[in-house]
């Protein structure tokens, strides 16, 4: 630990205003950065989680230490850990193309309320490492991520085919035409001109490849009677 901090770990005024005001300075630069991105928690959400999760810890110490109640000094924030999952999960959805968004918010959020928590506990540098490598993966790593995903489709083909054996044919297909499945959804179709099986499949495949080479592969299968992408 870094000694010119020390003076941070005590319990005194001025040492829980520097824990306090470290916890809001470290969840408001993460917040920011979602804030810019239009993410569903933003600044103030990533305050209001680091400081809560602050002043829990401040509240457990203050109870052993002032107070000399005999408690588990680190019961309150392992609630706050398990707690945060709930905020987390209202961040993420699930868009009509079945693609989950919000993610990195959550997990954003879970890791301010832990940087929160190590605030409050006086164990200030670690608070200011982590927010940087917290910010370095948000902003720089992001990035990176997005080069190479943009350079990936994700598609949703509807087919339908004669029998129900025939569907491995048509994966074999999608994958020697360069489609990774990463999902299949299979229902029987009956009315009174046919009966059918239909299928959804969530591929992967490089942008282009979709239209020049997944769909004319398959729909030139003899069991496929249609195939479209959704």
């Amino acid at each position: 630990m870094l000694h010119i901090f020390d003076f941070a770990r005590e319990m005194s005024f001025f040492a829980v205003t520097v824990r306090m005001l470290t916890a809001a300075l470290c969840g408001g630069l993460i917040g920011m950065e979602r804030e810019l991105k239009r993410r569903p928690a933003g600044f103030r959400t990533h305050i209001l989680v680091c400081v809560g999760g602050s002043m829990t810890v401040l509240t457990n110490l203050y109870l052993f230490q002032v107070m000399h109640l005999y408690t588990d000094i680190s019961r309150m924030g392992a609630q706050v850990i398990a707690g945060i999952s709930f905020i987390g999960a209202g961040t993420i959805i699930v868009s009509k193309h079945r693609r989950v968004k919000g993610l990195t918010t959550a997990a954003g959020l879970w890791t301010v309320g832990i940087i929160g928590l190590v605030c409050g506990a006086g164990y200030i540098e670690l608070a200011l490492f982590v927010s940087a490598m917290v910010l370095v993966a948000e902003i720089f790593l992001s990035r990176m991520e997005y080069r190479f995903a943009r350079r990936i489709r994700d598609v949703n083909l509807y087919v339908e085919y004669r029998e129900s054996s025939d569907v491995q044919a048509i994966m074999d297909t999608m994958s020697r035409s360069g489609a990774e499945i990463t999902d299949l959804e299979i229902s029987r179709v009956t009315d009174e001109e046919k009966t059918c099986y239909a299928a959804v499949f969530s591929i992967q495949a490089r942008r282009g490849d979709v239209n020049e080479t997944v769909l004319p592969a398959v729909a030139a299968l003899e069991s496929v009677i249609t195939v479209e992408e959704l």
